[in-house]
């Protein structure tokens, strides 16, 4: 089971959740408490691990915009979290991962207009898009068809609940940003702790 560790914001935090196992980590351009400017990302992405995949999380970007940040950066995804349309996401020569709020199951349907690589299935939206730390119903799930994409869980995850979302929804991979953190900061004991259930999960669950 693949995880993704969302909103990093400093060189140790990036090198510690991928000793500890991350395969993803996330780096947000969008409004946000964990916005990071390009230049920050970039001095991140050049110290950590080729084979870790880093993804820069968009909402509603001009895509001028975004082209220009993944030449600067390195970055090996775009995670788009807006109202970016099918037509929208097939311009980019890296992987593209579309989030969808999942409020009912339209939401669901919905997701069978894109033809991206990867679908994040996250929580409705609160004041950001994402990262709100709040679980969505997970029983609208129940029969999803990916239909050849990989499906990323995300919303409200934290390493209490994670090993039973893996088992209700057996997703590609997970995606947690304030569930391993304490007081708006990443928190290198939750990040271990979430890892360890994620990769532990058939064991323990």
């Amino acid at each position: 089971m693949k995880v993704k560790i969302c909103g990093i914001q400093d060189v140790q935090t990036g090198q510690y959740a991928v000793e500890q196992g991350a395969d993803a980590l996330g780096f947000v351009f969008a409004e946000s408490k964990r916005k990071i400017s390009p230049k920050e990302a970039r001095k991140i992405i050049k110290e950590l691990p080729t084979e870790v995949f880093k993804v820069g999380v968009f909402v509603n970007e001009e895509l001028e915009k975004i082209q220009e940040i993944i030449l600067q950066t390195g970055l090996d995804a775009v995670q788009l979290h807006g109202d970016e349309s099918p037509n929208y996401c097939r311009n980019f020569a890296i992987p593209v991962i579309k989030a969808f709020s999942i409020e009912s199951r339209a939401d669901i349907i919905k997701i069978a207009e894109y033809d991206c690589e990867y679908v994040l299935l996250d929580s409705p939206k609160g004041k950001y898009r994402g990262g709100n730390g709040i679980k969505f119903d997970w029983s609208l799930l129940e029969n999803f068809e990916a239909r050849g994409k990989k499906m990323i869980l995300a919303g409200g995850l934290n390493p209490e609940n994670v090993t039973e979302a893996i088992r209700k929804n057996t997703p590609h991979m997970v995606d947690v940003s304030s569930g391993v953190e304490t007081d708006g900061k990443k928190d290198f004991v939750k990040i271990r702790s979430f890892l360890e259930q994620v990769k532990n999960w058939e064991e323990i669950g």
